[in-house]
């Protein structure tokens, strides 16, 4: 027995040398050195001086910078919820569908995947331009009131470079992020206690709130989690939805990299929002634990 668990270590061993040296050599590096980026500045257009200086985090809490990591906060947190909102009705649905509408809601769900994310933003760009889909239809609409009553010309929405946009675009691009871990938590909840409580005398919406919704907290804390790192670091967009006014601060940091070529602020810029990500995932660890404690 002894030999064999030598000879499993080193298969093991073995396939794991592989994956570590990639994810060491490609991910891990390249991060130390952005790291340590954030503690230098810049000595002319190409060299960049490591002195262990602080300045580009104080820099990075300036109000100006701050009021934008906290509109940022603000646009992933109410994308978030709008994907909660919208998505806990989905996932319910799916969970009580038939085993054959069940596979094809879920292909449904997962569709999005299978697409560039460039193509379906440009795609949210056609429909919600002021000659796109949505105006379209709006002004068919229109022009048929107008025949009824006397109307002004129709004015097309202004939906384009807006907040608006931005969070439009965001909730269609997360959204199946918080579909899919809500149904995994709802597809193991045991029915009965749900026919129980109908039984009891509990109302449908009662059950739900009662029920439903604590039994399915696990798959509400990993839907939220995952949906909003990925839209407080949303870069795409907002570049392609947003205005002047709708920038969030992956769009800062590009500017610091690419037209500022100020590479120690863009550094520190991203390793605050990478701070920022390490809270929410230590957070979401806690309160989890705390729930199993006290369970």
């Amino acid at each position: 027995m002894e030999q064999s668990w030598k000879q499993a270590k080193s298969v093991f061993a073995a396939a794991l040398s592989a994956p570590l040296v990639w994810l060491v050599l490609f991910f891990l590096l390249p991060l130390a050195i952005v790291w340590a980026y954030s503690f230098g500045h810049n000595e002319g257009l190409t060299q960049i001086a490591i002195t262990g200086t602080f300045k580009n985090y104080a820099r990075a809490i300036e109000p100006l910078y701050l009021k934008i990591f906290l509109k940022s906060a603000w646009m992933a947190a109410l994308t978030t919820f709008l994907c909660l909102v919208i998505g806990f009705p989905v996932a319910l649905a799916i969970t009580f569908a038939s085993q054959k509408a069940k596979t094809w809601l879920l292909l449904l769900i997962m569709l999005p995947f299978w697409t560039n994310l460039l193509i379906r933003t440009y795609a949210l760009i056609a429909v919600l331009r002021n000659e796109g889909y949505i105006n379209k239809g709006l002004e068919a609409i229109w022009t048929l009131a107008a025949k009824i009553m006397p109307l002004q010309p129709f004015q097309p929405l202004e939906m384009m470079h807006t907040n608006f946009a931005v969070v439009v675009g965001l909730v269609y691009v997360h959204l199946p992020f918080m579909v899919l871990p809500l149904y995994s938590a709802l597809d193991r909840l045991d029915k009965s206690l749900l026919e129980a409580s109908l039984d009891l005398g509990a109302g449908h919406m009662r059950t739900l709130f009662k029920v439903v919704v604590p039994l399915a907290l696990p798959g509400i804390a990993s839907g939220v989690l995952i949906t909003f790192i990925p839209a407080l670091g949303a870069y795409l967009t907002p570049d392609l939805l947003g205005g002047p006014d709708s920038q969030m601060i992956a769009n800062v940091i590009e500017r610091q990299f690419k037209r500022a070529n100020d590479w120690p602020f863009g550094a520190a810029l991203s390793f605050l929002l990478m701070y920022l990500t390490f809270v929410a995932i230590a957070v979401q660890a806690l309160l989890g634990r705390k729930k199993g404690a006290q369970a």
